[in-house]
């Protein structure tokens, strides 16, 4: 009796997040992904660059090849010191490219940092961001631009797919939190043109935001340490504090590699869990200027950060982790036939789609995540480490005699 209480919790959030979001998204389907014909601003292209190799050089190639006007567009990377041989290669594509240009941060200062570097620099009505493990679909920029209908909608995110979905069991298990994360955790907040987390994988601004927003951006910090993680999050959730409107769209696509070790896996998801305790921790007290049904989305994903942690140990006392570990696979399970079932999944080419089984292992990694990573999360707040690419913060090399800068 009283696990009662906890899984009608659980099933709430579930009505609020899911049922709700299906619903909007079919009642507004005729605006949920309304554009606009002919619109072509200038846009610049910002590529953030930490210890990427060899692979930023064909990124960049992607970009310059978009399907936009090339008078329009402008590239321009921000070399946060990296420690390989990056800033070379970035180098090669500018001098092969007119319209590419590479800056360089004198110290390492993060990526969002290295980003408004970029956007001062720029003269564009818009910046795209995009991570440099990234490479876009061809038309995506005209699809992120067409959804500016109206001068509220200050921001506009993209779908991520998995590029390497089959590679092994974790990347499969990715592909498919990929799909819930961008087609179905998000329809409420896409129905009522306030998403609250863009990625930072694609996402497009309007540049005058994010130069109303730069203060703030800049001095980002936790017990006065500055922190690099959860940037993208921050600012979404700025730009809708401030009254603008954001929106997304899964018709401009890009790709990205999923972690393909346990390491990996569990280094992106501390940063993420990090991000939600910090995003819940700042905003909490704004959540009243939201819509109530996504009020009560946000207050109610605290709850369940919160509690979860509590409701698996005490299962573990109670000598009931079987019946939680049922719950979870029956929720796995089902969640694992919507992603075979969907049509858009079905629609996607065979080697972007993985077997519905692979998604089986998250009843394991889902009660970990919440029993270990959300309280180590909790005690690392003040990290100032992004955790990835073998960051160390280190200064950096001179730069490559005749190089862009």
């Amino acid at each position: 009796m009283t696990s009662l209480p906890i899984y009608l919790f659980i099933f709430l959030v579930f009505l609020n997040r899911y049922v709700f979001g299906f619903y909007l998204t079919i009642l507004r389907r005729k605006t949920l992904d309304e554009t606009i014909e002919g619109y072509e601003p200038t846009v610049t292209v910002v590529v953030p660059l930490f210890n990427e190799g060899r692979s930023i050089y064909d990124t960049i190639v992607a970009l310059v090849n978009l399907d936009y006007p090339k008078e329009k567009l402008e590239v321009t990377v921000v070399d946060d010191c990296s420690t390989d041989d990056s800033y070379e290669w970035a180098c090669k594509a500018a001098r092969e490219y007119p319209n590419v240009t590479v800056l360089r941060n004198p110290v390492n200062v993060g990526k969002r940092k290295g980003i408004n570097h970029a956007v001062r620099a720029s003269k564009a009505e818009i910046i795209v961001s995009v991570d440099s493990d990234v490479i876009i679909y061809p038309t995506a920029l005209r699809e992120l631009v067409a959804r500016f209908v109206s001068p509220e909608i200050a921001a506009v995110g993209g779908r991520v797919h998995v590029s390497n979905p089959n590679e092994n069991w974790l990347t499969r298990l990715q592909t498919i939190k990929y799909y819930f994360g961008q087609e179905h955790l998000k329809n409420l907040e896409r129905g009522l043109r306030q998403v609250l987390c863009l990625s930072g994988c694609l996402t497009a601004y309007r540049r005058h935001v994010l130069i109303e927003l730069e203060p703030i951006l800049e001095n980002r910090n936790i017990l006065g340490i500055p922190i690099k993680y959860g940037e993208d999050r921050f600012l979404t959730h700025q730009i809708v504090k401030h009254g603008y409107r954001t929106v997304m769209t899964m018709k401009a696509m890009c790709f990205t590699k999923a972690a393909t070790t346990l390491k990996g896996y569990f280094a992106q998801q501390l940063r993420w869990k990090r991000s939600n305790i910090v995003d819940f921790i700042v905003f909490s007290s704004d959540a009243w200027r939201m819509h109530p049904l996504i009020c009560l989305q946000y207050l109610s994903m605290l709850l369940l950060l919160i509690v979860y942690p509590f409701i698996i140990i005490t299962h573990i006392e109670k000598h009931e982790f079987m019946q939680l570990a049922m719950f979870h696979m029956a929720v796995i399970g089902f969640a694992a036939c919507i992603y075979h079932f969907a049509p858009s999944v079905r629609a996607l080419p065979p080697w972007l789609r993985v077997h519905p089984v692979a998604f089986l292992p998250m009843t394991v990694l889902m009660p970990v995540a919440y029993l270990l990573i959300t309280p180590l999360g909790l005690f690392t707040l003040d990290s100032s480490s992004w955790e990835t690419r073998g960051h160390g913060g280190a200064p950096a090399p001179a730069p490559a005699p005749g190089g862009p800068s």
